[in-house]
C-alpha cells in the first residue's frame, strides 16, 4: 500500500516501512508525526483519490532525525559586466521513517 501525501507544500508518496526526507518539521527527533493531507491511496487494484483529500486518511511516521543537506554554491554571473556573485544554501529536512497508512 502506497499513499500520496502533502507536507510543507510539496507532495511525497511513500509505503509502509520507507524513509522520505521532507521539509523541515518542528518535532523533535523519536516523536510521531502524523500526515492528514492525504491525496491519494494506492494499494493493487483499488485505489481511492481525494478531491481534494481522501476523507478520513492518515500516514503515520516517526521522526527520526533533522538536518541539512549538503551545501551547493549558487554562482551568478554577467560576462563582460564585472557582475559575479557567490552565494551558499544548505536546505533544512526532515527523515521520517513510515509507520502506517490509515484509510477511512
Amino acid at each position: 500500500m502506497k499513499a500520496i501525501f502533502e507536507s510543507g507544500g510539496k507532495q511525497y508518496t511513500a509505503g509502509e516501512g520507507d524513509i522520505v526526507y521532507i521539509e523541515k518539521r518542528p518535532e523533535e527527533a523519536g516523536q510521531t508525526v502524523t500526515f492528514t493531507t492525504v491525496l491519494a491511496i494506492l494499494d493493487g487494484d483499488k485505489s481511492a483519490f481525494g478531491a481534494p483529500t481522501v476523507v478520513g486518511a492518515s500516514v503515520t511516521g516517526t521522526l527520526v532525525k533533522s538536518g541539512r543537506q549538503k551545501k551547493i554554491i549558487v554562482y551568478k554571473m554577467h560576462p563582460k559586466k564585472n557582475y559575479r556573485r557567490k552565494q551558499g544554501h544548505r536546505q533544512a529536512y526532515s527523515k521520517v521513517q513510515i509507520n502506517t497508512i490509515a484509510t477511512a
